[in-house]
């Protein structure tokens, strides 16, 4: 039987889940409002606001909350959390739910509800409208993601084998480097001077390369190794593949493989976040809006700023905002820029450039005209 204890234990699956519980958690969700206008705005006003970026109850915080919610998505399929109202309905807590205590239910007029078990005993039908339900992007009815455990059991299980080999190896394994052979036999004399000598002359890496004097006719053999030893690596190797295959987490990023700092490292932390995580950020923003978005379903909508993980080099953003400020038809102001760096907004730099020039700084105080200066009498 796998379950997620010795799962977990095992250090390509446990690395995988982390990776993506631990980049989901670390971004902020921002909740959004479509304008009438066709623009959009963070929606700073609304009670949900704060409770997905900063304060989801009051024991997490944003990345605990996401964090948590991911694993239990990975790990079961489906992640839950109670919806906590207050004054004229409001949102003002999301507090996760034992993991195996939520059964999703569909009526026959697919109507959406939630029996909840309490560990404590009892049960009780909770409405759609209470609990956020997120699940993993792989489902056969429509209600319940697939769990990682479940359709990786027979992976983790070789891993999981292939760890006990190689313990029960190191364990009760010959480790034995050669042996001494000899056509007679040794004197007791013989035999005890040479134990001591292996012991405190030859043992230890301090004695490692120095020569053996062998006595009574005694000679060298070296022991080859083992095919069937060194095929534990081979099968170790071939079984943390297979896991990263199963969550779709790069060979490198699961620190298989030695890779060169610079370019390609960004490369494949690109590929990492189009590949594996964009798609658990479109089932987040999209669970947020079916669950929790209310009466505002078409004006409010979450969004991870998937940008910031993949932006390139510092040359390379350079030259990307150098050319949407500088070209003869710019498409970003200086505040726009800006704000990719959480930087403060300028004065002035709301407009677009003109020609290729950045706008000019508006004035102080735009309702005083300057007065040029009076040129002195001659």
């Amino acid at each position: 039987m796998v379950g997620e204890h010795l799962a977990m234990r095992n250090s390509t699956f446990f690395r995988s889940v982390n990776l993506i519980a631990m980049s989901i958690g670390m971004l902020p969700i921002h909740l959004m409002r479509r304008l009438a206008n066709g623009d959009t705005e963070e929606a700073t006003d609304h009670p949900l606001y704060p409770v997905l970026k900063r304060k989801p109850n009051d024991y997490q915080t944003a990345l605990e909350f996401k964090s948590q919610m991911q694993t239990a998505a990975l790990l079961d399929g489906n992640a839950y959390a109670l919806v906590v109202r207050g004054f004229r309905g409001r949102i003002i807590s999301l507090i996760p739910l034992k993991r195996g205590t939520i059964t999703p239910l569909l009526s026959d007029t697919y109507e959406l509800s939630f029996r909840y078990n309490p560990v404590g005993g009892g049960s009780r039908i909770l409405p759609a409208s209470d609990v956020f339900h997120f699940r993993s992007m792989v489902t056969l009815d429509g209600l319940r993601g697939i769990s990682l455990l479940d359709v990786a059991a027979q992976a983790i299980g070789i891993a999981v084998q292939a760890e006990h080999a190689a313990g029960r190896l190191f364990k009760q394994g010959v480790m034995a480097g050669g042996a001494l052979e000899t056509a007679g036999s040794l004197s007791d004399t013989a035999y005890a001077r040479l134990r001591e000598s292996l012991e405190e002359r030859y043992a230890s890496a301090e004695n490692a390369q120095k020569y053996m004097i062998l006595e009574e006719g005694l000679k060298a053999n070296a022991l080859t190794s083992d095919p069937d030893k060194t095929q534990h690596l081979e099968t170790r190797q071939r079984q943390s593949e297979e896991l990263l295959r199963f969550t779709g987490v790069p060979r490198p990023l699961a620190m298989l493989d030695d890779t060169t700092w610079g370019t390609g490292t960004e490369v494949l932390g690109q590929f990492f976040v189009t590949y594996c995580l964009l798609g658990w950020f479109v089932a987040w923003e999209q669970a947020v809006e079916r669950c929790m978005t209310g009466n505002e379903p078409d004006t409010l909508y979450a969004k991870f700023n998937d940008g910031a993980l993949l932006r390139g080099s510092l040359k390379d953003q350079a030259d990307f905002f150098a050319k949407a400020l500088g070209n003869t038809n710019p498409w970003m102001t200086q505040n726009e820029v800006r704000g990719n760096f959480d930087l403060n907004r300028a004065k002035g730099g709301e407009e677009l450039p003109i020609g290729g020039k950045a706008a000019a700084p508006a004035p102080a105080n735009p309702e005083v005209t300057p007065v040029p200066p009076k040129e002195p009498a001659k």
